[in-house]
């Protein structure tokens, strides 16, 4: 299942998003949306987990914490 993870601090890496979602499943992707004209974060990622009902569950317990100071969003990718 793809996930959308978004309101991500600007300072928050692709490496910080796997361990995040690791904790709650295998995660096979990890994508951290970045601007083409700066390298910066855009603030959302997309998190790819095999695992339907980890990936239901890394949404329940993630969705509206905190990371890095910022509160996200996790919610199934479109």
């Amino acid at each position: 299942m793809k996930l959308l993870v978004r309101n991500l601090s600007r300072s928050t890496t692709e490496q910080d998003i796997r361990k995040l979602f690791s904790e709650h499943g295998k995660v096979t992707e990890c994508t951290l949306v970045l601007d083409q004209e700066t390298g910066h974060s855009k603030g959302f990622a997309f998190v790819e987990m095999p695992d339907q009902d980890q990936a239901k569950a890394a949404i329940a317990s993630l969705n509206q914490t905190l990371l890095a100071k910022s509160k996200i969003r996790v919610k199934k990718a479109d």
